[in-house]
């Protein structure tokens, strides 16, 4: 039998593997070896071919139905009992039964079938499939009573199993159609001293085991072609969670907590991802693989949406809430498939003044306190990474001031078990200084010296520690004063570590082995030749990638309305380039499909993350968006328009609160600029007005008016906050029409221009200022980078969110301004050169009264209070 269907397989194109288990296998360990094959992608079909004695139920039905070519599971049997054969797998011994008989001539309807010696799903199948034909049947075993008188009255007779020698074949009445499929299919037996009854009907069971093997071989081909149908693309069959909003809306935590999630493993199933795609992190969260870029890289993408907004206030206005009611628009009340895509929130803010980034209202990720939290650990593998990178660098310093060449060669290039040998990045440092050598006995002195230093300028380190937390008395420390570092001190400082170039490498990256090289490439100094030292040269990268190698994996969550969440990399948007990753959004785009869409989130205003988006994470991506949705608040635009100041845990004074159209109208230049800063990269424009209770109709429909003059294509007043994605209806809808018309999508400047053009081309057309003005040490920096050869990279300008200028009290539309540029660093692994505007803190502090005040743990039921 094997043979016959190793050959079938090779006519038909199908691989056949035979898995041979041991022959005193239990019950417990074929169950677990189908189990395996049931989770496996790769196999579209699994037959048993095991001893009579092991088919229970539980080894049956142990199998994937959809994996069941035989038929034998109760799903299969009961939907051919009920009428759905096309639906499921029929018995193949069964159907060539059946085959045979038609194909002989014999008319089945109103035949008498006798099938004996048949037992469970064979003798189920055949049962149905004759009563199908018309045909009486009738089952029976070989020691039933009355066997003779059954044998004698049928038409035809089946034998589904071997006669007992006792049993004569004078019983059967001449003429007689006889079938004989007593082959023990399952098991691969053919049962000894079976019938040659030399009946005129006769068919023997060689015929019917030919037949059902190429039968078996037909149900292989429907499976896998029924599989690769699931593979295209298809409108996702979402079971979206219903929301009962309630009035006055309750605290963010409290709606979160109200909705039951999916489990994520269903959702991952119902969006198309495959149950190997997947690694599940308790009930509500799972990491995605890449590997289903690869499964799907002819997919085509779908629409492309960036979710930015107006300079806003200390408070934000709502960008994270406006992509959640969008998307849960789009798939819950649209049945359209869409995807968000979010940055992962730093804890620094969480517990210092701004809260969470869930979203808020009933538009939310939830739990939103696994979200604002810990998540799956992606940014304590990043501060790992980084502060071991950290540590190599002042401990390189240390043992090159404390040992002479041969020392540290030594030491570097340990002998193990009497065997001195490089290792792989060892390799590749002798190779970029230019010795081609692998024996490390045969370097000379000078070989030695150069490969075993590198001469870090302690002056010249950009590489800092980070922590994960809001803390103004790490800006500035002094490392190194153990006796232990016999005396090797220097000033340091510790940043946020979202801000850390691990976090843009994350969010950037492309793959695996694009993330290595990214993070070799990183610079942290430079040797006192003035050349750049790297996390290569350091030979940490494999370390570091080994840390980051589950961080590269998005993370899958979900609305409150059940629809899908990409939450991966957080970079702060004032402080770095302010975007979620590129692997998300590649996945999401292939996972919606051609007529979906992936909505994600640039931080703060359209000035900062906007561009950066479009300038650095475009470029690097290759993608092209389709429409930018710009968030706007009637109290912002109310600040911008000259209402006085909104600070954060203040109160908000009656300007706010109380209709003034004459603020609004006066701070709509704020929205205006950024609906032309968009405009600059080609794309339409939709403006989303995040409606609070206390704004009116005729502030919400001037602010309309205004933006459409302005040239947005459409202006949408949204309400999503107070009754989920219900409120973003219209919001959607005016996505999909700005979608549907064709992106002229351009970039701002082309890399190759020099790095001050870049930045004056920023400052100019995006901020609005006269002109920029270098510091000697930003220029000091600039040539020193244009010297290395990093000048053709994009510019990521690290500056104030909350003015279009350097100042964060200039409100408005800021004009003739000069733009100070007092620091210039790069992100070379990263791919990018990022400017210090003004005095711009890489470390937050926390204010008076921290939102950690607010936060607690209930011990009885476990549950956070207090997070928003």
């Amino acid at each position: 039998m094997q043979e016959i269907n190793q050959n079938l397989a090779e006519e038909t194109g199908l691989n056949i593997t035979h898995i041979c288990l041991p022959p005193d296998s239990s019950e417990a360990e074929i169950i677990d070896e189908i189990l395996k094959i049931n989770e496996d992608t790769r196999v579209h079909g699994l037959a048993l071919q095991i001893s009579e004695n092991l088919f229970s139920n539980k080894v049956l039905n142990a199998l994937k139905p959809e994996k069941d070519v035989d038929g034998v599971t109760d799903i299969n049997l009961g939907k051919l009992v009920r009428g759905d054969a096309h639906e499921c797998f029929v018995s193949p011994v069964a159907k060539a039964v059946i085959e045979l008989l038609e194909k002989s001539g014999v008319n089945l309807d109103g035949k008498k079938i006798l099938v004996v010696g048949a037992h469970g799903s064979l003798e189920a199948a055949l049962q149905c499939l004759f009563q199908r034909k018309g045909s009486m049947t009738m089952s029976s075993q070989w020691k039933t009573p009355q066997l003779q008188r059954k044998l004698h009255e049928a038409d035809i007779v089946v034998l589904g199993s071997r006669k007992p020698e006792e049993i004569p074949l004078t019983w059967i009445q001449p003429g007689t159609t006889v079938l004989n499929c007593s082959h023990d299919f399952l098991s691969g037996k053919v049962a000894c001293g079976s019938a040659r009854i030399h009946f005129g009907g006769l068919i023997e069971e060689d015929d019917v085991s030919l037949l059902a093997a190429a039968l078996r071989i037909q149900n292989m081909v429907s499976s896998g072609r029924r599989w690769l149908r699931e593979q295209q693309h298809r409108r996702w069959r979402l079971h979206c969670l219903k929301l009962q909003p309630l009035s006055p809306v309750p605290s963010d935590i409290e709606i979160s907590r109200g909705q039951t999630p999916k489990a994520v493993d269903v959702l991952a199933k119902e969006i198309g991802l495959l149950a190997d795609e997947i690694e599940i992190y308790g009930k509500s969260k799972a990491k995605v693989r890449l590997s289903v870029l690869e499964r799907l890289k002819n997919q085509a993408d779908g629409k492309y949406v960036l979710v930015a907004g107006i300079t806003p206030t200390p408070l934000g206005e709502g960008k994270s809430t406006v992509t959640i009611g969008l998307v849960q628009a789009l798939t819950a009340h649209l049945n359209v498939n869409s995807f968000a895509c979010l940055r992962q929130p730093s804890q620094g803010p969480t517990f210092g003044v701004k809260g969470g980034a869930a979203g808020g209202g009933y538009a939310q990720v939830i739990p939103m306190e696994e979200f604002n939290l810990h998540l799956t650990g992606d940014i304590h593998a990043i501060t790992a990474a980084n502060n071991l990178l950290a540590a190599a660098i002042d401990t390189r310093i240390l043992h090159e001031n404390t040992q002479t060449d041969k020392a540290l060669y030594n030491r570097l290039v340990p002998l193990v078990n009497s065997v001195r040998e490089f290792s792989d990045i060892q390799l590749a440092r002798l190779k970029k200084l230019g010795i081609n050598k692998t024996d490390p006995s045969t370097l000379t002195e000078e070989e030695v010296s150069k490969f075993a230093r590198l001469d870090i300028n302690p002056s010249t380190i950009t590489w800092q520690r980070v922590l994960d937390t809001n803390d103004r008395f790490l800006r500035k420390i002094t490392i190194g004063q153990g006796n232990t570092e016999k005396g090797y001190s220097r000033q340091a400082q510790f940043d946020i570590a979202v801000a850390s170039e691990i976090m843009a490498v994350l969010a950037l990256t492309d793959s695996l082995a694009d993330m290595k090289a990214r993070l070799g490439r990183m610079v942290v100094a430079s040797d006192k030749s003035g050349q750049p030292v790297t996390a290569d040269d350091l030979g940490v990268t494999g370390a570091l990638t080994v840390l980051m190698k589950d961080a590269i994996k998005p993370n899958l969550m979900q609305t409150l309305e059940g629809t899908p969440v990409f939450v991966h990399a957080g970079p702060f948007a004032n402080i770095a380039h302010g975007n979620s990753s590129v692997l998300a959004d590649k996945i999401a785009l292939k996972l919606v499909g051609e007529e979906g869409f992936v909505v994600t989130e640039a931080g703060f205003g359209a000035d900062i993350g906007m561009e950066k988006f479009f300038n650095i994470k475009c470029r690097a991506s290759g993608l092209v968006p389709n429409v930018v949705v710009l968030v706007a608040t009637v109290r912002a635009l109310k600040m911008h328009g000259g209402g006085p100041i909104v600070t954060a845990g203040v109160p908000l004074k009656k300007e706010y609160t109380e209709e003034n159209i004459q603020l609004v109208a006066d701070g709509c230049c704020n929205l205006q600029k950024q609906i032309q800063i968009a405009q600059l990269f080609g794309v339409p424009v939709v403006v989303a007005l995040n409606v609070f209770k206390t704004d009116t109709r005729a502030e919400i429909d001037l602010v309309c008016e205004l933006a459409k003059r302005a040239g947005a294509f459409d202006a949408v007043p949204c309400y999503h906050w107070s009754v989920g994605g219900k409120g973003s209806v219209d919001l959607a809808r005016a996505v999909r029409e700005a979608a549907s018309k064709r992106s002229r999508f351009q970039f701002l400047y082309d890399v190759q221009l020099p790095v001050v053009d870049k930045i004056r081309t920023i400052a100019q057309a995006v901020y609005g200022a006269k002109d920029i003005e270098l510091s000697p040490e930003a220029q000091a920096k600039i040539d020193r980078y244009t010297q290395q050869g990093f000048g053709n990279l994009p510019i990521c300008m690290a500056k104030t969110h909350l003015s279009l200028s350097h100042e964060p009290d200039k409100k408005g539309v800021p004009r003739d301004f000069i733009l100070p540029i007092s620091d210039v660093r790069a992100s070379i692994g990263a791919g990018f050169i990022y400017p210090l505007v003004g005095t711009m803190s890489t470390m937050p502090g926390l204010p008076t009264r921290p939102c950690f005040y607010d936060i607690d743990l209930d011990t009885g039921t476990e549950q956070v209070k207090g997070l928003f």
